[in-house]
């Protein structure tokens, strides 16, 4: 797995202090229209390639990216994806779905 391992709190701590960041779902579109993460965009893991530079233009911003849970390799291999292509503050949010859930974060 690449990236800066990041945790539910941590993501929540961001969000409610208004740190600047970009979080990604990586899952399936019928996941994501199901409950993402609030301020997620969606991005599938097999086209962040291809999507990263129009939706992520500025490659030092920090990028948080979630899949389902820990056992989710979506994850991982978007943070890698992402580094290969220069991204330089990258987070991989290893419980994903499943940590946030359990936490008791909202969902949008």
């Amino acid at each position: 797995m690449s990236g800066q391992e990041i945790d539910a709190d941590t993501v929540r701590a961001w969000q409610v202090a208004g740190v600047d960041f970009t979080l990604v779902d990586t899952l399936p579109p019928s996941a994501f229209q199901k409950g993402h993460l609030p301020g997620a965009i969606h991005i599938m893991s097999d086209n962040i390639l291809g999507q990263a530079a129009q939706v992520l233009p500025d490659k030092a911003a920090p990028v948080v990216v979630y899949c389902a849970s820990e056992r989710c390799r979506r994850a991982g291999l978007s943070a890698a994806r992402l580094e290969s292509l220069g991204y330089t503050d990258v987070y991989h949010f290893a419980g994903g779905k499943r940590a946030w859930q359990e936490a008791g974060y909202p969902f949008a």
